[in-house]
């Protein structure tokens, strides 16, 4: 089947929300069940692409099918959209303004990944990145601060590694510091960073007299955090997939999750195509 790859590398915060309240927190970030990971839900992002390609329909700037590519009630849509998935998750660290962190089990969904779209990629290896606690694999000597914890570097050649991701990233100046920046720690402990190094802003409603009527707590993804989603072609519709993809290479942002209106849900977009797999 044809397939493509899409990045979503977040240029604003995101919020895709579940549209229920976690504990303290009134307005969650979707996560996985199994993980805790942040994820964009499919149906939301098929939904936020749908929506992208209405709105350039509206613009003049294409003449796709919507209905035969996304699907209506009575039939299924042309194009299969997955979950955007979690790669790459920014830190704050002592060592630098942030660092681009993930773990093997990502490294390994996503070769993973690659796989099934029929994607070659650069070649990397997953047993290099066998870490223990307060051990990470990063460039330089010495000691590594994320947040409030400490690293040891395991000094690794990360250039294959940044090979491989650079193709979901737009922006040729954010691939060239990617290699500098890329962390990897082991599995635990990035689990930490993924349940509690998201941004809680407290947001509030004011009437008239200024006064308080609704004060909630709403969980946000920071900019630079890296997705990606499969895009997956049904038999006898790649030309389907051609046009989407074709589309974002024209206009290469897409708006998704929660609270368009206060700039919020932005990242710009880069696809790889694959073959048959």
């Amino acid at each position: 089947m044809a397939s493509t790859i899409l990045g979503m590398l977040a240029e604003t915060n995101l919020h895709p929300g579940t549209g229920q309240v976690s504990g303290a927190v009134d307005l969650p970030v979707a996560r996985e069940k199994t993980t805790d990971y942040p994820v964009i839900v499919g149906s939301s992002l098929k939904g936020a692409l749908r929506d992208s390609v209405e709105q350039h329909q509206k613009a003049g700037s294409s003449e796709l099918d919507i209905e035969k590519m996304f699907g209506s009630p009575n039939h299924a849509g042309a194009v299969a959209v997955t979950d955007g998935r979690l790669l790459l998750l920014p830190v704050r660290s002592l060592n630098s303004h942030y660092k681009w962190v993930t773990c093997p089990y990502l490294l390994e969904r996503y070769q993973r990944d690659c796989g099934l779209a029929g994607v070659p990629v650069e070649t990397f290896d997953l047993q290099s990145f066998n870490l223990k606690d307060a051990e990470a694999a990063g460039s330089g000597k010495g000691r590594l601060y994320l947040e409030d914890a400490h690293f040891e570097i395991i000094e690794s050649e990360l250039a294959p590694l940044a090979e491989a991701i650079k193709p979901l990233i737009k922006h040729s100046s954010v691939k060239k510091r990617l290699t500098e920046n890329l962390v990897v720690i082991n599995d635990q402990e990035f689990s930490f960073y993924a349940r509690y190094a998201l941004a809680v802003n407290a947001r509030n409603q004011l009437d008239e007299q200024k006064i308080s009527q609704n004060l909630w707590y709403e969980e946000t993804i920071p900019p630079d955090t890296l997705f990606y989603a499969l895009l997956l072609a049904r038999p006898g519709e790649e030309s389907s997939l051609g046009s989407l993809v074709e589309l974002f290479r024209q206009h290469p942002y897409l708006q998704v999750g929660g609270n368009e209106t206060i700039g919020q849900g932005w990242a710009s977009v880069s696809s790889f195509t694959g073959g048959e797999s």
